[in-house]
């Protein structure tokens, strides 16, 4: 992916970040390609001058909050059917876990779940079929991706900057070396993660739980 948008034009890298942001919840490609990867890539690229970071961050924000906006859409006509999509067929306590969220915190479910992959997905779509008014998760969805947009993209830019600095600093051969444990921590952590999230699961599907859906509208 990142030799694909450092190799076209600019305006061209873009528009692919903002696709695969705005996709994420509105089409729920979140769960093929997560948008969150597009924007650090695109933050590295910023760092390299290949994109501009602060053109960067606002296409950012526009494409999530956007993309939400139409998930929230989709929650709220298509309702229960949107769930009975093959793609959700192996995701139902992770479901219902985010619906449970909704019940408990309403409009802040919205912030807190944009920065979990499956959560900011899902989340737009669930708020709208709770029956959310839109003004509240209006203003959770903007809060969560304008925090979010800005930050990812400067953790791209700021990671691509560090490179350069120990790149000129000691020899790019060890900063090779430095990128490589960076990556390699991350994978582990990423597997913590992926590994936690299972036994959470595992453990949620033996507990007795509600799976009719949310019981009322979401404040």
């Amino acid at each position: 992916m990142l030799d694909a948008i450092r190799a076209v034009p600019p305006a061209l890298a873009y528009a692919i970040i903002a696709l695969l942001v705005f996709g994420e919840a509105a089409f729920f490609l979140g769960f093929v390609v997560p948008g969150e990867t597009a924007v650090l890539l695109g933050g590295f690229l910023a760092s390299r001058g290949h994109l501009d970071i602060v053109t960067l961050i606002v296409i950012v924000v526009i494409s999530a909050i956007l993309g939400d906006t139409v998930g929230y859409e989709v929650g709220k006509h298509l309702g229960p059917r949107v769930l009975q999509l093959g793609i959700f067929r192996h995701h139902r306590s992770r479901l219902d876990k985010a619906q449970g969220m909704l019940r408990r915190r309403g409009g802040p479910a919205v912030f807190l779940g944009r920065w979990t992959a499956f959560f900011r997905a899902v989340m737009p779509g669930l708020a709208g079929l709770s029956g959310m008014r839109y003004l509240t998760f209006l203003f959770w969805n903007a809060l969560g991706g304008i925090a979010w947009g800005i930050t990812y993209s400067l953790v791209g830019y700021f990671a691509g900057a560090s490179y350069e600095q120990v790149a000129s600093t000691i020899g790019k051969g060890t900063a090779v070396v430095v990128a490589v444990l960076v990556v390699a921590a991350l994978v582990v952590w990423g597997v913590r993660r992926k590994r936690r999230e299972q036994a959470e699961e595992e453990g949620y599907a033996e507990t007795p739980h509600d799976r009719d859906g949310l019981s009322g509208p979401a404040g």
